[in-house]
């Protein structure tokens, strides 16, 4: 008895059959255009599973995915919804790049300080949303949403400055210096069969560890989860809610920001001109729905995203549109949004059953 409800409140219960569900529409999608859904999500599937070069792969592209899914989970578990992770993406690879490209300086200094500027850039990008709230009760998600264009303009900006500019044409930056670089040993990439195989993915697991232990075994953790729960409740037990936002608010802009930093200093290795949203924060928006807004939770959620991106650029090899990924992902969002009516369907059945 106890199990069984224990299985029906599982977070885990409905992601998976959000997760079914996002396939099986998919599939139906997929039908409409005269493609086979076994074809296609078998590529799918052995583009991920066919090679170890394949999974390596997957990890490099779910490593930024783990740092924005972290950052939008760590706001959601403080009451907070940090819609703006793009932008604190984006101005964290836009520091990284920066003093990538300026800084002549041994790869024991170089990393580490790309990485804790972007950390830090990110930081006070949400920093600044938290201000807005906190003293002038400007909702946070019109912010983060100016915000994000702002970052996206001034990077588009500093793209273009000629000491950053690319040399010869191109609308891109100079490659960021081999010392500032994530990249594994040259040997180990060319096991992996991955060029660009990094440090990103340890890093990321890293930050999922450290954030689980922040919310679950810290004082700062439980100050932060109260202010999430009832604000006007932790006033009155004696805690700073205002305060306590814009810790929550710079954390979650930390961790964006060092996603920012390893796509640049490990994956592309510059920045290039925009042409529209790069679109890493809002899917870490679906990466922490995905993992229940758990740190550990977001690590396998990435990991699912990495294998989706990537097994899905190679649907075209199949004749299949790439583009069914977004719907399978659209899908999984959707039914968990909707997972309540689930637990009550499933609930009423439950209880039907036992009463007969």
């Amino acid at each position: 008895m106890n199990k069984k409800k224990s299985i029906l409140e599982s977070n885990l219960l409905y992601t998976l059959i959000a997760i079914v569900a996002g396939f099986i529409i998919g599939a139906v999608f997929l039908m409409i255009a005269g493609i086979s859904p076994a074809v296609a999500y078998g590529k799918l599937i052995d583009s991920v599973f066919g090679k170890p070069k394949y999974l390596a792969w997957v990890l490099t592209y779910a490593s930024p995915l783990i740092f924005t899914g972290l950052s939008v989970a760590f706001s959601f578990r403080t009451g907070v919804f940090n819609i703006g992770a793009e932008g604190q993406f984006v101005v964290g690879s836009l520091v990284a790049c920066v003093l990538g490209i300026t800084l002549k300086l041994p790869a024991v200094i170089h990393i580490p300080l790309c990485l804790l500027a972007a950390a830090a850039a990110g930081a006070l990008w949400s920093y600044l949303v938290g201000l807005l709230k906190v003293k002038r009760g400007i909702h946070e998600v019109l912010s983060f949403i100016m915000f994000n264009w702002i970052a996206f303009y001034l990077s588009n900006y500093v793209v273009n400055i000629p000491a950053i500019h690319k040399e010869g044409g191109g609308e891109a930056t100079k490659d960021v210096a081999e010392t500032a670089r994530i990249l594994f040993p040259e040997a180990v990439r060319d096991v992996l069969g991955c060029k660009v195989a990094n440090w990103g993915i340890i890093l990321a697991v890293a930050a999922a560890v450290t954030i689980w232990v922040i919310i679950e075994k810290t004082t700062l953790g439980y100050k932060l989860k109260a202010v999430g729960f009832n604000r006007n409740g932790a006033l009155y037990g004696g805690i700073n809610s205002d305060a306590s936002v814009l810790t929550a608010l710079s954390i979650s802009g930390a961790l964006a920001g060092l996603g920012g930093a390893v796509q640049i200093l490990g994956m592309a290795g510059r920045l290039s001109q925009f042409a529209g949203q790069e679109g890493y924060g809002f899917q870490g928006i679906t990466v922490a729905l995905i993992g229940s807004s758990n740190p550990i939770g977001c690590i396998f959620a990435g990991l699912f995203y990495g294998a989706m991106k990537y097994g899905g650029s190679k649907l075209s090899i199949v004749k299949a549109p790439s583009e069914v990924v977004d719907i399978i992902m659209g899908c999984v969002i959707l039914f968990i949004a909707i997972a309540q009516i689930f637990r009550i369907l499933f609930k009423k059945l439950a209880a039907k059953k036992e009463a007969n």
